[in-house]
């Protein structure tokens, strides 16, 4: 009995994702910083929201404190999403820093201790487009990722079904350079929870080649290389488009690809255009294909699927998300995790 490269590619995903293995065919709901589109990102609020609405994983961005803890932040300059410039007692630690050749100037996670970034509270970063969310601000905490860790543990027993993580290593090459080496730590973190095998319910994800390569000498957990629909790895030549023409050598260190959606199914005049080949020359090396990040607001849809002129009321997400879907993919992240499970029927 023969076996198609779409067989290959469930299989593989069932064995990344064992309490799945019943269902294969069901592409993975990743809830992107939770429930991120209805609740302030990264927040105990806008996780537990995803897991209600169906996630199947939860996503929390790593960056550094000064004390080696590991807190769940899009970016490790934290003005735009917390209420730090409101705190006098912080206002000195203003700084303007490098990361990844840009310039940034604000507060920076590892100018801090962990109990300090405790003492801030979560806002929305996006008000303007978001202001359902808007009105959580002041209420989080920030997080850890071990917070993060636990809470899915917990809810995976509450709700029998498994919910997984999915954390991102940002900036690793960075905090290299401050001495602060994520793949090791995040390897610690992962053995210490029982996470360090091909089929813990953890995807290791990130957009630069050397952290990947380094971390798969340190852990078994399943690796993700993102990929954006333009630039490349901040710490490499090649192009995301150029790594993407060929898949066997993206497998040689990744069990798995997150491309921008826009690189499984483009835009084409204003709508959305036919596949490309992006997921089955995926599939015939082996790896899974997991696009990033699908929003209902029209600011993020093509022109064809925008409901109206107003950038933050909802268009025809469910036309992304199913074709997405009939593509091939093995799951996919969205700020809604709600709407994708309900397109995913």
């Amino acid at each position: 009995m023969s076996i198609t490269r779409r067989g290959l590619a469930a299989l593989a995903t069932a064995a990344a994702f064992p309490a799945l293995a019943g269902a294969p065919k069901k592409p993975l709901i990743i809830g992107h910083r939770g429930a991120s589109g209805l609740r302030p990102e990264h927040t105990m609020l806008s996780y537990r929201l995803a897991i209600e609405q169906g996630a199947d994983f939860i996503e929390p961005d790593l960056v550094m404190t000064k004390d080696r803890h590991f807190i769940v932040r899009h970016e490790n300059e934290i003005s735009g999403a917390t209420n730090i410039a409101a705190h006098p007692e912080f206002a000195a630690r203003k700084t303007t820093k490098i990361v990844d050749s840009q310039k940034i100037t604000g507060w920076f996670t590892e100018d801090f201790d962990l109990a300090e970034l405790m003492t801030l509270r979560a806002r929305e970063r996006l008000p303007q487009l978001r202001p359902e969310s808007a009105r959580f601000d002041g209420q989080a905490p920030l997080v850890t990722y071990q917070e993060v860790i636990d809470l899915a543990k917990s809810e995976s027993r509450r709700l029998g079904r498994t919910i997984g993580t999915y954390p991102e290593m940002k900036h690793p090459t960075y905090f290299a350079g401050l001495g602060m080496p994520m793949e090791r730590m995040l390897a610690d973190v992962l053995k210490a929870n029982d996470l360090n095998s091909p089929t813990a319910p953890v995807f290791v994800q990130c957009f630069e080649v050397g952290a990947l390569k380094t971390f798969m000498t340190l852990s078994k957990a399943p690796r993700i290389f993102l990929m954006d629909s333009a630039g490349g790895p901040f710490d490499g030549k090649a192009s995301y488009a150029d790594l993407a023409r060929d898949m066997k050598v993206i497998a040689a260190f990744a069990t798995g690809v997150g491309p921008n959606w826009s690189m499984v199914v483009p835009t084409v005049d204003g709508a959305l255009g036919p596949p490309t080949s992006l997921v089955a020359d995926a599939h015939a090396a082996g790896l899974s294909v997991h696009p990033w990040t699908v929003r209902a607001e029209n600011f993020f849809l093509p022109k064809a699927l925008q409901s109206n002129a107003n950038p933050a009321e909802h268009g025809d997400v469910t036309a992304v998300y199913k074709a997405l879907f009939a593509s091939g993919i093995d799951g996919l992240f969205s700020d809604f995790p709600g709407l994708a499970a309900q397109a995913r029927g």
